[in-house]
This record gives structure tokens, C-alpha cells and sequence, in this order.
């Protein structure tokens, strides 16, 4: 397989599963709302997409580690989120609604973590190119988020899970054009490494990172869940919300371009650092001035920062920190613990205060957490002194 037809192959998948998440996590909310359901189920029911990255990337990475089956595991994942979303289409209760939620996300949950396992064993020694790939993902979640955004000002939020149906079913077919062969390889020649992954996991610079993983996430909780709805409420229309998001994914992209550049020039402690300062800025902004449209332009830029380099610092930490042989289980514990455990509480937490006590208070919550992980990683990260 040539060099291009591998950035096509690898690209269209960040860009189909990133459209996704740019149809579903900025207008879901809204979708649950149309229910009339309260602040506090929706964000039990928001904290449901992430609830299943608690078990199901650990689950599948640990089978991918051993099978050497990768490929075959994401193209099963992608394939059962279709099939189990199909039952979205007639519930109307939280509980239909919830129990539907659960179970296409144990599956699409499941399938990133390993594809991107796939990306880094395909890219080799070129591994710089990650961020080359990975930026298309950001491109998809930006025609996305914007373009429906602007057809949900003329359409029923009912016809998103029609859309969101449509999405799944492009991921699938993509991953039916990533080589087998590709994925044994970075399996079956690893047994000579004896080391095991709680040994290398139980380090504490290692029990840190993923502390800070799971802080940043629960900060993005309140984001993910009632952003959109807070800025319907104070006055935008759904296209100005889909085009707040893609500003955000815009700055986003920008990073990934630079980011190997950046790597190199300040490292990545330092990048950790001002990103995570800058999660704290963000969160307050919103809280404090949701109002103000250039605010809000310049807390969507800092998405750069508090997801941008936050995943691409987190994603060479991984595989700093683990063995070529335990990426897999690394990768899933990076997901599980941020997205799963960080996402779903942080979901969870901020449907329970935003009603009694308002986005300002929500969203203090969120930058609290993110100042906890600026001492964190201050006082424990050195990766130059943690080598897997």
C-alpha cells in the first residue's frame, strides 16, 4: 500500500467518526431536551456516551493486545453501533433513550482507541505524520457541527438520529478498507517483553498522568452537556452554536499541524502545563460571560489547548509510558479513565448543579478541577524520566 493510499484510508476514518461526534455532542442535548426532560436527566443520559469508556476500550484492548485481531475488532465495533442505534428510532422515554445510548456506545467507545493503535503502527517511524492524519478528524467535526447547525435552524432536532445513522454507517464501510495484515504485525513479535502493564501503569508519574486525564475530562463534562443549550438560552441561534463549535475545532486543527513542531521546540511538560492553565481560563470564561459573542470566540479558540495539544501530549505520553507491546491497554486505560470515568462524572455532576445553581457555578466546578491538574502536573510530570 502506497504512502497516499494509507493517508487516505487512515484519514477518511478520523474524518467520518469525528463528523459524528461533531453531529451528536453539540446537539444531543438538544435532541434530549426537545423531550422535555429536566437539566439532571440530561446529564445522566449525556454521561451514558461516556459511562461505557469506563470497560468497553480496556475490554477490546486487552482482547486486540493478545489476538492480534485490531482491525477485525474495530470493524466489529463499527458495525454493532449501527446495528445497536437502530433502536433509537422508536423511544421516547429516558429510559428507552438511556438504554440505547449504552449500548452503541460500548461499541463506538470502543473503536477509537484501537484505530489509533493502528494509525501509530502504520506510520512506523513516522510517527510525526500522526498529527498530519489525525487533523482530518477535526476537519470532519468542523463541516459537521456547522453545516447542521445551520439545517437544524430549518429542520426538526428530531431528524438527528437520522443523520447521526447515516454517519455510523460511512465509519463502518471505511474501516472495510484498512488492511488486515497491517495489524498483526505489532502483535505477534512482542512477546519477548516481559514486562507486564500493572507494572508499568503503577509508577506514580504514570498514576499522575492518568489523574490529570481524568480531571481534564471531568472538566469537559459541563462542555459537552449544556454548552449548546447555554447558548440557545442566552439568545444564539442553533447555525451561530454549530459555528462557536467549529471555531473551536478550527484552532484545534491549527495545533495538530504545529503540534510536532511544538513538541520539539518547549516539550511536552511545558506544553501540559499552559494548556491545562488555559482549560481554567476557559471554563470561567463561559461560566462568567456566556453572553458575549467575543468571549465566547476567544473561550472556543482556547479548545486548541484544552483538547487540541491536552490529546496530542496525552497520545505520546501513552506510548512513552508503555511498552510497544502494552499501547493497546494503554491507549484504552487514556480513554477509559478521561472519556469514561472523567467524562461520565463530569456529565453527570453538572446536570446535578445546573439547575439549582446555575452555569457560573457549573462551570467553576470545571475550572477547579483543571487548576487541581495544573499542581499535578507541575509537581509529577517529567516525561524524560519515566521511559517505558
Amino acid at each position: 500500500m502506497s504512502q497516499f493510499d494509507q493517508y487516505i484510508r487512515l484519514s477518511g476514518f478520523y474524518f467520518f467518526y469525528f463528523a459524528l461526534l461533531g453531529a451528536l455532542v453539540p446537539y444531543w442535548s438538544l435532541y434530549l431536551k426537545s423531550f422535555q426532560f429536566d437539566a439532571q436527566t440530561i446529564g445522566s443520559l449525556m454521561a451514558l456516551l461516556q459511562l461505557s469508556r469506563i470497560v468497553a476500550p480496556n475490554l477490546w484492548g486487552w482482547m486486540a493486545d493478545r489476538s492480534g485481531k485490531r482491525v477485525e475488532i474495530v470493524r466489529f465495533g463499527a458495525l454493532m453501533t449501527c446495528i445497536m442505534f437502530i433502536g433509537i428510532f422508536w423511544q421516547t422515554t429516558a429510559l428507552g433513550i438511556g438504554l440505547v445510548m449504552l449500548g452503541f456506545s460500548f461499541f463506538w467507545n470502543a473503536v477509537l482507541p484501537q484505530f489509533e493503535v493502528i494509525t501509530l503502527s502504520q506510520l512506523g517511524k513516522e510517527k510525526a505524520r500522526y498529527s498530519r492524519i489525525r487533523l482530518w478528524g477535526s476537519i470532519g467535526f468542523i463541516v459537521t457541527v456547522a453545516g447542521l447547525g445551520a439545517l437544524l435552524d430549518y429542520i426538526d432536532i428530531r431528524w438527528l438520529p437520522w443523520i447521526l445513522f447515516g454517519l455510523m454507517i460511512l465509519i463502518w464501510v471505511n474501516t472495510l478498507f484498512i488492511p488486515i495484515s497491517t495489524s498483526q504485525s505489532d502483535t505477534l513479535h512482542l512477546s519477548t517483553d516481559q514486562r507486564s502493564f500493572m507494572q508499568l501503569l503503577l509508577r506514580p508519574q504514570v498514576i499522575v498522568f492518568f489523574i490529570i486525564c481524568f480531571l481534564v475530562q471531568f472538566g469537559h463534562g459541563a462542555y459537552y452537556t449544556f454548552y449548546s443549550v447555554l447558548m440557545v438560552d442566552v439568545g444564539f441561534s442553533r447555525s451561530e452554536v454549530g459555528l462557536l463549535w467549529a471555531v473551536g475545532v478550527i484552532a484545534e486543527v491549527i495545533i495538530f499541524i504545529y503540534m510536532h513542531w511544538m513538541i520539539q521546540r518547549w516539550g511536552i511538560r511545558n506544553i501540559m502545563l499552559v494548556s491545562l492553565l488555559l482549560c481554567v481560563v476557559r471554563w470561567w470564561v463561559i461560566g462568567l460571560i456566556p453572553e458575549n459573542l467575543w468571549i465566547m470566540l476567544f473561550a472556543q479558540t482556547l479548545h486548541a489547548a484544552t483538547f487540541g495539544t491536552l490529546h496530542a501530549v496525552g497520545i505520546a505520553l501513552v506510548h512513552q509510558y508503555f511498552t510497544e507491546k502494552t499501547h493497546g491497554q494503554g491507549q484504552a486505560l487514556f480513554s477509559s479513565v478521561g472519556f469514561g470515568v472523567g467524562g461520565a462524572l463530569g456529565a453527570y455532576v453538572s446536570g446535578l448543579l445546573w439547575d439549582d445553581f446555575g452555569p457560573l457555578t457549573t462551570f467553576s466546578v470545571s475550572a477547579l478541577a483543571s487548576l487541581f491538574a495544573v499542581i499535578l502536573a507541575f509537581i509529577w510530570i517529567f516525561p524524560q524520566r519515566s521511559e517505558a
